[in-house]
């Protein structure tokens, strides 16, 4: 039997069980609706469940923003307020943060009207993070981000005192 026919028998029996198949083995349930979509079968698509997972991909990719920017925030932070701790470590993680952020809002260009908000959002777990590593008190860091956006995601932007020449190579 062709796995498609195999995902499809899944999907049939009194009633229907896809919304089972959804809860119960949701790796099976994505590739029967993939199927069902390649070959037009509209009235077997499992509709609420379907409509619920797509909206839920638009979140996800707003949070993989907002998770981004605090990482990349939070070292930025542990950059200017620490620099005597400064190391390729946070170098690379700054740098690598930069690109998959540049890299999420190329592929998704419609976030961009949300930045203003991801970046108010995010400087708050900044803080957090950047006061949980180095030991400082979450009021040593500013109550909200005073770094420009456009500065966050410039390669040549790095706060505070500048770094060593050995560390930037």
């Amino acid at each position: 039997m062709h796995i498609y026919e195999s995902l499809l028998e899944l999907g049939k029996t009194e009633g229907n069980l896809m919304p089972n198949l959804y809860k119960n083995d949701f790796y099976t349930w994505t590739q029967q609706q993939a199927n069902l979509l390649r070959h037009h079968q509209w009235n077997q698509l499992d509709l609420p469940n379907l409509i619920e997972e797509i909206e839920s991909l638009g979140r996800r990719e707003r949070q993989e923003l907002r998770n981004r920017l605090s990482i990349l925030i939070g070292h930025l932070l542990k950059w200017e307020y620490q620099p005597k701790q400064r190391s390729h470590s946070w170098l690379a993680t700054i740098r690598v943060q930069r690109r998959e952020i540049l890299k999420l809002l190329s592929e998704n260009p419609s976030l961009k009207p949300y930045l203003e908000e991801a970046l108010q959002e995010s400087y708050q777990n900044a803080r957090d993070l950047a006061s949980g590593e180095t030991n400082l008190s979450l009021s040593t860091f500013p109550q909200q981000c005073l770094y420009p956006f456009e500065e966050i995601l410039s390669d040549r932007f790095y706060p505070g005192e500048p770094a060593t020449d050995d560390l930037m190579e």
